[in-house]
Parts: C-alpha cells; structure tokens; sequence
C-alpha cells in the first residue's frame, strides 16, 4: 500500500467525524435556528403567560428600531456606490424602467388574484353584519390616508435637505438622494474619486454593524411574538380563520405559481431561492416587518451575482412599489367586508375598487403601516364599502401581517434577480453556486 493510499485512508474518517461534529455545532450557530428556536418561545410565553407576553413588546419594537437605523445609510451607500461605477447614465434609466414595468405587472396581477379569489371563496358571506352596528376606531387610518394620494406622494418624496432622508425612516426620499449623489460623481468623476472611495471604506463597516445587529434578531423575534400572542391571543383569529386562511393559501399559491414559474423562465429555482434567504425570511416572521430584512437580502442578492447597481435599486423601491403581498391583501379584505356586510359589488364596481387599489397602493409608498392605511385610502374612494368596515377585520390584522411581509420580500427579491437577468448583469455561475451552497455563503458573510 502506498503512503499516499495510508494518509488517505487515516484521514478519512477523521474529516467524516469533524464534518459531523461541526454540523452539530453548526446548526445551533445558525441564525434561522435561533430565530426559529425564539418564536416558539414567543408563541408558548404568550399564550400560557399572556401579561407576561405583552411586556415583551419593547423586545421586538427595539430590534425593528436598530434595523432601521441602519437601513438608510445601507440604501444610500448601495445606490450611490452602484450608480457612480456606471460609466452610462442611461443604463440606470433603463434599469429604472424595466424595474417599475415588472413592479406594475406583478402588482396588478397580485390584485387581481386577490379579487378572483374573494369572488371564488367569498370569505365574508354568511356573517350577515349590520353596518349600522360596526364600532371600532379607525380614524388613525383614515387620517393617514391622505398621503397616498398624488399630492401626498410628491410631498413625501421629497426631502426637506439634501442630508434630512439620512437621519429619517423614508425609503423613497432615501432613493431620491443616492440617486442624484450617484449621478453627480458620475458627471464629476475625476473630481469626486475620494468621496467615491470614501463611500466604498464606509460600506464596510456599515455592513459589519449590520452583522452585529443580525445577532439580536432572535431577541427581536421572541419579543414580537411574544406581545402578538399574549396580546390578541390565538383565539382572536379562530371566529375569521377563513379569511386567514384563504389570504395565506393564495399567497402561497403566488409565490409558488407565479413567482415560481418567473423564477424558472429565467432559470433559477424559487424553492433553493427561499432557502438561500431563510434567515431573512424567518426575521420577517418573527418580527412581521419586511423593513427587518432590507439589509440582509441586499447584501445576499448582491453576493449571489446580481449587480450593486441592480440591488441598490430594485430592492427599496420594490419594497415601496412593487407590495405583492399587501395587494392581494386589499382586493381581498375589501370584498371580504362587502361580503360580510351583504353589500353586492356588481363587476363594474369591483373593476373600479381594481383601479383605486392600484393607484392607491403605488401612492401609499413609504407611509407606516402601509397595508392597512392603503386599504383605508382604497375604500375611501369606493362609497359602496363604509371605511367602518375595516374594524371587522382590524383585530387579525397583526396576523395577516407576517404574510403580506413574506410575500412582499420574496417578491421583490425575485424582481431583483429577473431585472439583473435582463440587463445581463447577473452572474448565473454565481447565482447557482449560492442557491446550491447556502450554508457556505452564509459562513462567508458572517466572517
């Protein structure tokens, strides 16, 4: 037997039992793990302990704080940073282009579903409510209505100084800056090279704290879960469980169906791509904010060989435009009310309530709690649904939200992947090597 057969042989075994030996360590290492491991905690404190449940809300609402500390200073270096490495301004035009017609596609056809399944199921029929006894306030959402008209939107948009958008929490007058400062250092880029390279220095940083603060996530997980429970308790859902239960099927049935099917058309599979985003995606369902998950999926998305430039700027403003899971939620929640209020919707009305939905969720963009303020500025517009009717529906909305969060993220990160694809600045060897090899791509972003 040769020397090299004998140190092959010794050495085999010994690798075996070290692979093993760390993949037990491993998984107990593991973010998704841990986050996992947390809302059960939360689930079981908040229903066996309810009060105790309820004082865990500074848990979650402190970590959902850290994430959006960080998540302009992300934005803004992103952007600016993938801009400013284009030599052709027209290309960010075209990017920009091609990514709002894939976000008005999806985002009408989630509306649509939204409406064929209300109209299929009917969730609401047989409740045979009073409009006339409807109490509950509402008023918070009416007020903020407003700002997803036009006017609310241009003036959202815009910030008060060119700085201000990197002290706040809007996303879109984020986007607005990176994007002037990203083309003013292409226009002057012999000048602006040390503010370029500053921006690249800073992104290293920026994102280590961005690790550091993903380590809480359990914590945040356990905290929300914990109040969300003990709060409205699992009980608060049984008497609309229907209505849950049908918004998560079709929402489950769009990520997989139509999501699936765009994943695979341009040849990448949605199931190894859900996988590869675990952790974020299990952050969003503890935490029920997308906003928890922005850096994270920006950084992933870019390390699986979509463009910074491409990542800079599908990813937040498809999270302000592009609400797949919010729009098949407000077809849906407004023909359940109708339903429930033995209010017929003939088709011409439903076909309006189609177009205010589409209108009113591209203007709610950047609004706090955009799900259900769109859904108040939706039915504002449509006499025949009281905007009262909303109290029917406001007690399970906590439990809609990590669905409409889920579906919203996957969608955008899928939007992502397809418009790097269609501006050829996606790495396909890279994008298959990390859906294949998740756990790999994890370790490296945690060094």
């Amino acid at each position: 037997m040769s020397c090299f057969q004998i140190k092959f042989l010794n050495f085999r075994p010994l690798k075996k039992q070290n692979d093993y030996s760390l993949k037990a360590k491993k998984i107990y290492n593991q973010l998704y793990f841990q986050v996992i491991i947390a809302i059960i905690a939360g689930v079981l404190l908040g229903r066996f302990y309810p009060e105790m449940g309820e004082k865990m809300k500074p848990l979650g609402d402190g970590f959902i704080k850290l994430v959006k500390m960080i998540i302009a200073p992300v934005i803004f270096i992103t952007l600016t940073l993938g801009i400013a490495h284009m030599t052709d301004l027209k290309k960010v035009g075209r990017i920009a282009i091609k990514a709002m017609i894939y976000f008005f596609t999806f985002s009408t056809l989630a509306l649509i579903i939204g409406l064929l399944v209300g109209n299929l199921l009917q969730p609401g029929s047989g409740l045979n409510i009073d409009p006339a006894s409807l109490s509950g306030d509402v008023s918070q959402y009416q007020e903020k209505a407003h700002e997803s008209t036009l006017t609310g939107f241009v003036m959202n948009i815009i910030p008060e100084t060119l700085f201000s958008p990197l002290v706040g929490d809007n996303i879109l007058q984020v986007l607005l800056v990176a994007i002037l400062m990203g083309i003013a250092l292409v226009l002057t880029k012999e000048k602006s090279q040390k503010v370029t390279d500053f921006l690249q220095d800073l992104s290293t940083p920026v994102f280590k704290i961005v690790h550091m603060l993903m380590k809480l996530a359990p914590i945040g997980a356990f905290g929300a879960m914990a109040f969300t429970i003990g709060k409205y308790g699992l009980h608060s859902v049984l008497n609309l469980i229907f209505l849950v239960g049908t918004f998560y099927i079709t929402s489950f049935l769009f990520v997989v169906l139509v999501l699936g099917a765009v994943a695979w058309y341009n040849g990448f599979n949605i199931f190894k791509l859900l996988i590869y985003l675990k952790e974020e995606l299990l952050l969003v369902l503890g935490t029920s904010s997308s906003e928890s998950a922005l850096p994270g999926i920006m950084e992933k998305l870019e390390k699986a060989g979509c463009s910074r430039a491409i990542v800079g700027l599908v990813v937040p403003t498809g999270y302000s435009f592009n609400l797949d899971g919010t729009n098949i939620y407000m077809t849906l929640a407004s023909l359940f009310i109708a339903q429930a209020l033995n209010i017929h919707l003939p088709i011409e009305k439903q076909l309006m309530l189609l177009l205010v939905a589409m209108l009113s969720s591209k203007g709610a963009a950047g609004v706090t709690g955009a799900g259900f303020v769109t859904l108040a500025a939706t039915l504002a517009v449509v006499p025949e649904i009281p905007i009262a009717g909303m109290t029917l529906i406001l007690g399970i909305d906590k439990f809609m939200s990590e669905c409409r969060a889920l579906t919203n993220v996957i969608g955008n990160s899928v939007a992502t992947v397809v418009v790097a694809n269609w501006e050829k600045q996606l790495d396909k060897g890279q994008l298959e090597y990390c859906l294949n090899h998740p756990s790999e791509i994890e370790k490296k972003l945690e060094v």
